[in-house]
């Protein structure tokens, strides 16, 4: 038997032994709270105010910008605070105090579709002073847990819409409807494309061993020398021109063409000045309107004279538009060209002087 000494002693090894343990795991819950500061650490009180609490519970964490700053400690339903009266309370580490302002936004947000709600605080655009004690910070809005399964439900509707054009799609595969049908169900289509893949296999052999026009063009040199010639000769020719040899380069070059030009010019503009100041025939013929008269007249006394031939009248207009006056001139050209041929032949029988003495 044990003396009552002893048992005493293991007694108090015991619950030295569970006070250790509790020690322990006192000092685990501090470091498994040190994302707050630990339990004694110095923590501010925040408040922000919702219109649903989207699922949200009390010990949720709070994150600035993702980092998890604090926990939240109560929610709870303040009615005189419609149309957002469900206030939430948090508590932060006042180390992030730094990263607070007062026009800081807090928003709910959902981890994943299916995960626990927390708060989420921004400072994107925050430039206040820090808060304080019990400060209020603007609510940004916060995703109930119905929009959530809304997005959910429209993202599943999606991807049935999608099932549905998928399966079409493939009954009109199967169907033979369509070009991609008929490569996939008709076997007579899918030889015709190898017999057309073959036959370019056999071109592009033809292609690469040198056969064929086309296969000379690639393969052939000669084209490429011609037409390295033909570059050669052109900056042959463009450099002769730049030095200004031959009658193109002069062109370029030589100033003389421009002086020339350039008293071209000059002589045109004194020409049509001279005709606008009356000067000369030209000159007359623009300024002068008696000149201009008389010009006119005999162009229409030209006129009537032309008009007169053509209608015949006269003897220029009976020898242009009558027959026989042409015909009867002819002929006595013709007989006069004979008599003086027979008076060139024979002159003494046109030629006789006969003397008679009474």
């Amino acid at each position: 038997m044990p003396s009552r000494k002893e048992i005493q002693w293991s007694q108090l090894r015991v619950g030295a032994l569970v006070l250790l343990a509790m020690a322990v795991l006192i000092g685990l819950i501090f470091l498994m709270s040190g994302s707050t500061g630990g339990l004694f650490a110095h923590k501010l009180k925040l408040r922000s105010y919702f219109e649903n609490a989207a699922g949200l519970k009390n010990g949720a964490p709070v994150t600035l910008e993702g980092v998890t700053i604090g926990n939240v400690i109560r929610v709870r339903v303040v009615p005189s605070r419609n149309p957002t009266p469900v206030e939430v309370t948090m508590r932060v580490g006042r180390e992030y105090l730094y990263a607070l302002h007062t026009d800081s936004t807090a928003s709910i947000a959902q981890a994943g579709v299916l995960g626990d709600s927390y708060i989420d605080l921004s400072s994107a655009h925050a430039s206040g002073p820090p808060p304080v004690e019990n400060a209020e910070l603007r609510a940004a809005g916060s995703p109930t847990i119905q929009d959530v399964i809304r997005t959910s439900e429209d993202s599943i509707t999606q991807v049935q819409n999608l099932t549905r054009k998928i399966e079409t799609l493939v009954d009109t595969l199967n169907s033979k409807k369509g070009l991609a049908g008929q490569l996939i169900n008709d076997p007579s289509l899918a030889g015709k494309i190898t017999r057309i893949a073959g036959n370019l296999e056999t071109i592009t052999n033809s292609i690469a061993g040198g056969k064929g026009s086309l296969g000379k063009l690639v393969n052939d040199d000669t084209l490429y020398t011609r037409a390295n010639s033909a570059v050669d000769k052109l900056d042959r020719i463009t450099t002769a021109l730049d030095q200004g040899k031959g009658t193109a380069g002069k062109l370029l070059r030589d100033d003389s063409l421009y002086n020339n030009l350039n008293a071209a010019v000059a002589n045109t503009n004194q020409l049509v000045a001279q005709i606008n100041s009356g000067q000369g025939a030209l000159g007359k013929l623009a300024k002068d309107p008696a000149f201009a008269k008389k010009l006119d007249d005999t162009v229409t006394r030209l006129d009537s004279i032309l008009t007169g031939v053509d209608q015949g009248k006269g003897s220029l207009g009976q020898l242009v538009q009558n027959r026989s006056l042409y015909d009867h001139a002819d002929q006595t050209l013709d007989q006069t060209q004979q008599l003086v041929q027979s008076i060139r032949d024979n002159p003494k029988k046109y030629l006789v002087i006969r003397l008679k003495l009474f």
